[in-house]
């Protein structure tokens, strides 16, 4: 009797902690998506720069999603809301580079390349949204994604004191976009954890490129 007793007290102190974990999830993907959302915009804004994060290419093509992105951009800094665009992706080894397929995307629609600087330390939106204010020292910039991404953004830039609203370049097709709600959900509690209570630094910093002093070619790696 007293092993049953004490299997059921272990049972239900289990259950309130996956109840209080999901009460958590749930509160926190709540209130980032309330910070984010409210820097979301479809009316663009005179900026610094416009940045791009990566996605997925092979070799130097990019997927639809990352051309849905830098068409975006590109749209953007043709019509002149921004003098550059800020290209930032995974280029963790030498056979994987999402910058310079991202810049070399952009270069072929018009955009010269002294405007576009690549972060080629991008790992994360985190260190995307970090490495744009430190590195690249933007002071306020348009980030451009799709909607589900781009409103996780929008809440770290806003913890990050980086002056930035967001533009949604459409949604993930399917079934992708049903597998990135999944993802949405871990990820803005991991947002939450770094800027909320860790604020660790990127996995790579270094000397300062500001935007409005240098050239895009300094970027080049």
């Amino acid at each position: 009797m007293k092993i049953i007793k004490r299997i059921k007290k272990i049972t239900k102190l289990l259950l309130l902690f996956i109840l209080i974990g999901a009460i958590s999830i749930v509160g926190i993907n709540v209130y980032v998506h309330k910070v984010g959302n409210t820097f979301l915009t479809q009316t663009p804004r005179h900026v610094d720069a416009v940045i791009v994060p990566g996605a997925s290419v092979r070799g130097n093509t990019v997927s639809a999603v990352l051309a849905d992105r830098l068409n975006e951009a590109y749209r953007l800094y043709a019509e002149g809301y921004a003098g550059s665009i800020i290209v930032s992706g995974d280029h963790g080894t030498k056979d994987y580079n999402e910058v310079r397929a991202m810049r070399d995307y952009l270069v072929n629609k018009g955009v010269p390349a002294e405007r576009i600087f690549m972060d080629h330390a991008g790992f994360s939106t985190y260190d995307t949204i970090y490495r744009a204010k430190e590195i690249f020292q933007v002071g306020t910039a348009i980030f451009v994604s799709q909607k589900l991404h781009v409103i996780r953004a929008l809440y770290i830039a806003k913890q990050l004191n980086l002056t930035t609203w967001g533009i949604s370049c459409g949604e993930y097709p399917e079934p992708e976009n049903t597998i990135q709600k999944g993802r949405e959900a871990v990820a803005r509690v991991k947002a939450f954890m770094q800027c909320e209570i860790l604020h660790p630094e990127p996995k790579f910093l270094g000397e300062p490129i500001p935007v409005a002093i240098t050239n895009g070619l300094a970027t080049e790696d």
